[in-house]
């Protein structure tokens, strides 16, 4: 397990350097390197996932699909990320950091770049679902490969900010969105969303040739002899940890994947929005999220780890009811409160990446966070399915306030783990 040290950095300034961007010169030229690959990696990672939501009316029209149909194309992404994340955690215990994370990129590019060229439903499913091994593992390998890098004062702001990568990618994949539906007809449209998913190739060239692991983590994993394995973060010292960061890892996964599913869906059918007006009012919750992001980094090493996630937890669950109890009619209060919804939604993932990397030591830390990360995103996942199997009935608006158990699902869980903010990677 971590202990609490006198922080190492791999850089050679001096950890006492302050400023709005202390922690970005603190990790050094090759950390700062390694910033840029991990920050990539997940922004298309996030580009990638979001062609299904933002395409899901026009893939339902395509193929004649009921609700429950439509959210089970996300929900078998989500699964089998699992499957993937804990596949790319113990490879990056064995054969390091940098090479799991390209494994991981060209693997969601290449499914996602399929799903384009699917003749049938249950063909898409199935690419969907392999698309999810590489969407799944890219986040715990970046993070690692970046929290090996920082310094225990920066590590919350550190990883926050490689966290504001998924706003940077849902973002772009609006804007390309509102730009392929407006010239292309629906039924092609679709298609060539996932064919853009193709843009991750270039980020694997430029990692392979700038990117290396830290080198102390390296050579912790070394000397330790051990290898990444699964009964490795479920023996006696690690088992209590494993369990309640995997419920903590679902509930706040299950609230978030919620609305990131079905939020496009609501504005365009419940609320009655065109196309570019869906694009308008996801403007806001995006830029929500990456202010919650940055901002959810910087309070993470100011009140710690598990006060941050609390604290947004109880805002998310506020947010998710009151953005689907507002009166037929009042969009312009939808718009202002897609700001505060994305700002708590996300904000609470930013400590995520160095709470679990702390949690763990050196040899296992790939396993232990992959499996963690992605076993609680698998569990779920099953939530937007219960939002689409019940949005037939209860209207997708009324279904979403399932969400907000995800929530407090996760408050629960932290009351097993301890604090770790300060520990030192050891």
């Amino acid at each position: 397990m971590s202990t609490t040290k006198t922080p190492r950095t791999s850089s050679a300034e001096p950890t006492g350097d302050s400023g709005a961007f202390a922690w970005l010169r603190a990790l050094g030229p090759r950390g700062r390197r390694a910033f840029g690959g991990a920050f990539g990696g997940y922004a298309l990672d996030s580009y990638d996932f979001f062609t299904l939501p933002l395409s899901m009316v026009a893939i339902s029209a395509y193929f004649s699909l009921n609700s429950g149909q439509t959210g089970l194309l996300t929900t078998v992404t989500l699964v089998v990320s699992a499957v993937g994340g804990v596949l790319a955690g113990i490879l990056a215990d064995r054969i390091g950091r940098v090479k799991a994370l390209m494994i991981t990129v060209i693997t969601y590019a290449l499914f996602t770049v399929l799903c384009g060229f699917a003749p049938n439903y249950e063909t898409l499913l199935v690419f969907r679902a392999l698309q999810g091994v590489g969407f799944g593992g890219e986040w715990a390998v970046g993070a690692i490969l970046v929290a090996e890098y920082a310094s225990a004062r920066h590590r919350g702001r550190t990883l926050g900010g490689v966290q504001s990568a998924w706003a940077a990618g849902w973002a772009l994949a609006v804007i390309v969105y509102t730009l392929v539906f407006h010239f292309l007809d629906p039924d092609t449209a679709w298609r060539v969303m996932f064919w853009t998913g193709a843009l991750p190739a270039l980020l694997v060239i430029w990692v392979r040739r700038n990117v290396e692991d830290a080198p102390h983590a390296a050579e912790v994993r070394a000397a330790s002899g051990e290898r990444g394995s699964l009964a490795a973060v479920f023996r006696p010292g690690l088992l209590r940890t494993t369990l309640f960061a995997t419920l903590l890892s679902t509930g706040v996964q299950g609230g978030y994947y919620t609305l990131a599913t079905w939020v496009p869906t609501y504005l365009k059918n419940d609320r009655g929005l065109t196309v570019v007006g869906t694009g308008g009012y996801l403007t806001f919750l995006i830029s929500g999220a990456f202010i919650g992001y940055l901002t959810g980094g910087y309070l993470t090493d100011r009140l710690g780890r598990k006060r941050n996630i609390v604290l947004f937890a109880v805002l998310s669950a506020v947010c998710i009811l009151a953005y689907t109890n507002i009166p037929a009619g009042a969009n312009g209060l939808v718009l202002v409160l897609g700001f505060p919804l994305g700002f708590c939604m996300s904000a609470i993932f930013s400590g995520f990446g160095s709470f679990l990397a702390e949690l763990y030591p050196t040899a296992v830390r790939g396993t232990g966070q992959g499996f963690t990360y992605n076993t609680g995103r698998a569990v779920g996942a099953f939530f937007p399915t219960l939002v689409g199997f019940l949005a037939d009935s209860w209207g997708v608006g009324g279904a979403l306030v399932f969400g907000a158990v995800g929530y407090g699902i996760a408050v629960l869980a932290l009351l097993g783990l301890p604090e770790t903010r300060g520990r030192e990677l050891v």
